[in-house]
């Protein structure tokens, strides 16, 4: 088993800057991709950001610019620097881990942006 533990969300003001971190333990052998989804109230989760194990990177349109996304595959962890942050990016932020043919998550962490 594998477990993907979170951490790093809060409530910051509109502009402001969060970093989330996310560590995973457990069976691991190898890791591919770790990344980041979100999900808003109503709306599907949606992918924000993605970091293979050859440090290859992508990013939703709509965080291009403000977010990074970074790796330590020493620690099995992935990290989301996010700034400039806008209220539309309010949700809970969940990380994930590709040991294929298997996807781990981690439990969310919610992020809230104030206007």
């Amino acid at each position: 088993q594998v477990q993907l533990v979170e951490s790093g969300g809060g409530l910051v003001q509109a502009g402001g800057s969060l970093r989330l971190s996310c560590a995973a333990s457990g069976s691991i052998r190898t890791i591919n991709d770790m990344g980041w989804y979100r999900q808003a109230p109503g709306k599907q989760r949606e992918l924000v950001a993605t970091k293979t194990s050859g440090g290859s990177t992508a990013y939703a349109d709509s965080v291009k610019g403000r977010f990074t996304i970074s790796r330590d595959n020493a620690k099995n962890a992935v990290y989301l620097q996010m700034n400039s942050l806008k209220p539309e990016d309010t949700a809970v932020y969940y990380c994930y881990a590709a040991l294929t043919p298997y996807y781990y998550w981690g439990q969310g962490t919610q992020v809230t942006v104030s206007s």
